[in-house]
């Protein structure tokens, strides 16, 4: 098999990304990572402190439950692409009561909000129109309404494959999305962080990857009997003798 090709977004489109979102309570850029065409696109919500230290998502706690996933499908980090709805970590400060009793004031990951969302689309617009995933997976509901919209719950849409338009900004000073003329073959399920606050999410996502694999093996099957068949015929030179 031959080695996919890596994909990265021009630095132009950092750039833009980085430019749009000055002013919020964020940090960091982190950039997806991953092939064009793979078999997968990951789309979470926002990267964390490890992944705005590193520079690589799913790097910390939901990321090691993100590998486990993939694995239980036969995939790892470098058959997917991996990228989330905002680039930049968006953060809290609070305060956090140390050993000896004093209080110190530090920074908490907290969820983006839609005006950041919002400045980070042309990002993850241009990604998913070049990297042509096979299929999309979004973790959580941060990303699955970013897709289709503040209505849908992955809760009543976990493990559901959708074929459909996504949303995106038609023009970079619009406040509301339009819907792309191309649909996309969506299959939500839950943040892998979620296990860590509701462990009963734990087999519903179990259940979802599993879902996903059967998905990824039919759509495989289906490619190879479409492929034509190559057909070897002996030619005889007849010379008339």
């Amino acid at each position: 098999m031959n080695k996919m090709q890596s994909f990265r977004i021009p630095e132009f489109v950092a750039d833009l990304g980085k430019k749009r979102i000055e002013g919020f309570p964020v940090e960091g850029f982190v950039y997806g990572e991953g092939p064009r065409q793979p078999k997968l696109m990951l789309i979470g919500e926002a990267p964390g402190e490890t992944e705005a230290l590193g520079g690589i998502p799913f790097t910390g706690r939901a990321g090691k439950e993100l590998m486990k996933s993939l694995a239980s499908i036969g995939l790892t980090r470098e058959d997917v692409y991996i990228t989330s709805a905002v680039r930049s970590r968006p953060y809290r400060f609070g305060q956090r009561k140390e050993r000896d009793g004093t209080l110190t004031e530090r920074k908490y990951n907290r969820p983006p909000s839609k005006l950041e969302i919002l400045a980070h689309a042309p990002v993850l617009d241009f990604e998913i129109a070049n990297v042509q995933p096979e299929l999309i997976v979004t973790l959580g509901n941060v990303s699955l309404q970013r897709l289709i919209g503040t209505q849908a719950r992955v809760t009543e849409l976990h493990g559901k494959p959708l074929n459909q338009p996504v949303r995106f900004l038609r023009e970079l000073e619009d406040v509301e999305y339009g819907w792309t003329e191309e649909s996309y073959t969506i299959i939500p399920t839950f943040h892998p962080a979620s296990i860590f606050y509701r462990p009963s999410h734990r087999p519903s996502l179990e259940s979802d990857w599993l879902e996903i694999g059967r998905i990824l093996r039919e759509r495989n099957e289906q490619k190879s009997s479409s492929e034509p068949k190559q057909i070897i015929s002996e030619s005889r030179i007849v010379d008339g003798k």
